[in-house]
């Protein structure tokens, strides 16, 4: 009976401490805007590089080092998320493991060589910030001259935590 006791408390303090060991994401004070403006890792956790994910082909028939093959900056946001989103999925994770973003935007020539900011946050706010997946990452995001192809106008690259 004793060991039995000793093992319940054992097992208590360490469901407790499991507990304690989560990943903590800071919200910025007094902001909704959809990024934590700090994420905290425990110690024992394993953390999952991803090298930068650029846009898939959206429109084959167009030339491939043209932006109307990759879409425009929501698009490609869309479908650089969607990929990583896949890519993480084939490893046993989620979207909401994601606790860090660096993301590399391309003046798209439409907007006057600005970056498309707007339609970039466009696309992100289907994948984080959500109901269904509201884990929001720390990130960066800058405007780059270019990226390896001509045609994207975005390349994100991510940190997951694995649980």
């Amino acid at each position: 009976m004793r060991h039995a006791l000793l093992f319940s408390c054992l097992l208590a303090s360490s469901v407790g401490a499991a507990h304690a060991a989560d990943v903590v994401r800071h919200a910025i004070p007094g902001s909704k805007f959809p990024i934590a403006s700090a994420v905290e890792v425990p110690a024992g956790k394993t953390l999952v590089f991803l090298s930068g994910v650029v846009p898939p082909v959206a429109d084959a028939s167009a030339p491939k080092d043209s932006a109307k093959a990759y879409g425009d900056t929501k698009a490609q946001t869309v479908g650089v998320l969607g990929s990583i989103e896949k890519q993480l999925k084939g490893m046993g994770l989620s979207m909401g493991d994601v606790v860090k973003m660096q993301v590399f935007l391309v003046g798209d020539p439409a907007a006057g060589g600005k970056m498309d900011f707007a339609g970039f946050m466009a696309g992100y706010t289907q994948f984080f910030g959500t109901p269904a997946q509201p884990n929001l990452p720390s990130r960066s995001a800058m405007q780059v001259a270019a990226l390896a192809n001509p045609g994207f106008l975005v390349e994100i690259e991510v940190t997951a935590v694995r649980p």
